[in-house]
């Protein structure tokens, strides 16, 4: 039985012996004097205080890790990663900045007119649909949109404009103004203002 054992030991040891001589090979027992060393220098160094700091940081970062499991804050992750991805966070956080240096420069003098001009606003608004000025609103800017009246509009500004700096300068006097007259598009424009004026005095006529 003794025997036995001593084999065992013997070949313990040397499979211990062949681990420290492949360790000293790679250079890997170097490695882990200096690990322990540091690890000393470490110990020493720490005191009662700041191994209490160190687990209090520890258990709080432990409770903050639970707190976001459970909030499914992972779910918000793909939103995030957008929102980095696009430069909509930076703008986000320039917004709030700007935000917060409006709030800072405003007064309680300031504050308070915003808030009349706020409450003014809301009652106006509320008068509006009240009495129906909304519905009325909002149906004559779809017949405008139907009818592309504002379109024609702006394409007609935007064409007299470039005919005009073409145009050469007008003659002046009356034969210049007869020459105008006589075309027949001053004539259909002229038409044009007489109906649109024709009807705007029916409309208030009903008023």
């Amino acid at each position: 039985m003794a025997a036995v054992l001593d084999t065992q030991h013997e070949q313990e040891l040397q499979q211990a012996q062949e681990a420290l001589v492949h360790l000293v090979r790679n250079g890997d027992l170097e490695r882990i004097v200096h690990l322990a060393r540091l690890l000393g220098a470490a110990g020493d160094s720490l005191s009662d205080e700041m191994v209490g700091r160190l687990a209090e940081v520890a258990s709080d970062g432990l409770d903050l890790l639970d707190r976001v499991n459970r909030s499914h804050i992972k779910e918000a992750l793909p939103a995030i990663s957008a929102l980095v991805h696009n430069g909509d966070l930076d703008r986000i956080v320039h917004l709030a900045r700007m935000m917060g240096a409006a709030g800072d420069s405003l007064n309680d003098e300031m504050v308070g007119r915003l808030a009349g001009l706020a409450t003014d606003a809301l009652c106006l608004l509320d008068r509006a649909t009240r009495t129906g000025v909304i519905d009325r609103l909002l149906h004559v800017a779809e017949k405008l949109d139907q009818q592309h009246v504002l379109t024609d509009f702006i394409q007609c500004l935007e064409g007299a404009a470039e005919e005009a700096s073409k145009a050469p300068p007008a003659k002046g006097g009356i034969a210049g103004l007869w020459e105008i007259m006589k075309q027949p598009e001053t004539q259909q424009t002229i038409q044009f203002l007489m109906l649109v004026g024709k009807h705007f005095r029916s409309c208030q006529l009903k008023h």
